[in-house]
């Protein structure tokens, strides 16, 4: 990266280390956190979203609807997360590139599916084999959000569909009697309550979520664990800067950053849970209305 870096075997002491952790790999393996930051902060509303409305669907009067809403957090709770964590992002992206091919390709007469491959014509593929390496990786890291979100927004809607019914029935049978429809009470009383009720559960899905970034890799991502293990690997002399195993080190990092990652969550999720309880008919509310007395 600087200058006195061009030759790194006339490097020693500080020099080299300093070389040798601004370098390009080292750059990338900086940049893997914040991927991983950044899967975090997009991926928790998108499942949150999708859990909320596969709870109202699992609480819909309409049957059809409520088949889809349990339908859908009793397939993902009851399948292996690995396996939607391999079938979403190839069903997703063969099935645009099928509907870009029949759109742009009609002449198109061989077979797409020839034994164990799948071929489209050239101007179906996404991305474009000519595009840049930036949409390659844009776009890969949006089937890994989908794929993320689908699986934790069965979990999510589950903790949601819970803490809905857990807000006294009391409550929502006042709000009827005062006059409110279904859909005011839903959106008055029910949600704006539920949210005391689904805080732990949805706490214990995020801190899952942060373990399971390392999951990444499987959709062709290169993350944090991929890095620390390419970068501390044993380096010999046919490597611009040889070293032993220093693995160990680099896991220690990833211990650091998770610990931290987790920690942070903790208090945040405390603090919150407290504005939350403030008035609320649930223990935590109880035990802040006995300390003020």
């Amino acid at each position: 990266m600087f200058d006195t870096c061009a030759d790194p075997a006339a490097l020693e002491g500080l020099s080299w280390f300093l070389c040798y952790l601004t370098s390009g790999k080292h750059m990338m393996f900086y940049w893997s956190f914040l991927i991983v930051l950044a899967l975090l902060a997009v991926t928790a509303p998108v499942a949150l979203g999708l859990g909320f409305a596969g709870a109202l669907a699992a609480r819909a009067r309409a049957a059809p609807l409520r088949w889809v809403g349990k339908g859908y957090t009793a397939m993902v709770r009851g399948v292996p997360d690995i396996v939607f964590f391999l079938f979403v992002p190839v069903a997703l992206d063969q099935g645009l590139e099928w509907l870009r091919h029949k759109w742009k390709c009609p002449d198109w007469d061989a077979p797409i599916r020839q034994g164990n491959d799948f071929l489209v014509c050239a101007q179906a593929k996404l991305p474009l084999s000519s595009s840049p390496q930036i949409w390659h990786d844009i776009y890969g890291f949006t089937l890994a959000v989908v794929a993320f979100a689908v699986v934790f927004g069965a979990f999510a809607a589950n903790v949601l569909h819970g803490a809905m019914a857990a807000v006294p029935r009391a409550q929502l049978e006042t709000a009827e009697a005062y006059g409110m429809t279904p859909r005011q009470v839903t959106r008055r009383i029910l949600i704006p309550q539920m949210w005391a009720y689904a805080l732990p559960g949805l706490s214990n899905l995020w801190m899952i979520l942060i373990k399971a970034t390392p999951l990444l890799f499987l959709l062709g991502v290169t993350d944090i664990v991929y890095w620390a293990r390419e970068l501390g690997a044993t380096k010999s002399a046919i490597y611009d800067y040889p070293h032993p195993d220093w693995r160990v080190w680099y896991f220690l990092v990833l211990l650091a950053f998770y610990l931290g990652m987790t920690s942070l969550s903790e208090r945040l999720f405390r603090h919150v849970s407290a504005r939350l309880a403030r008035g609320q008919a649930t223990m935590a509310g109880e035990a802040m209305r006995k300390a003020r007395a």
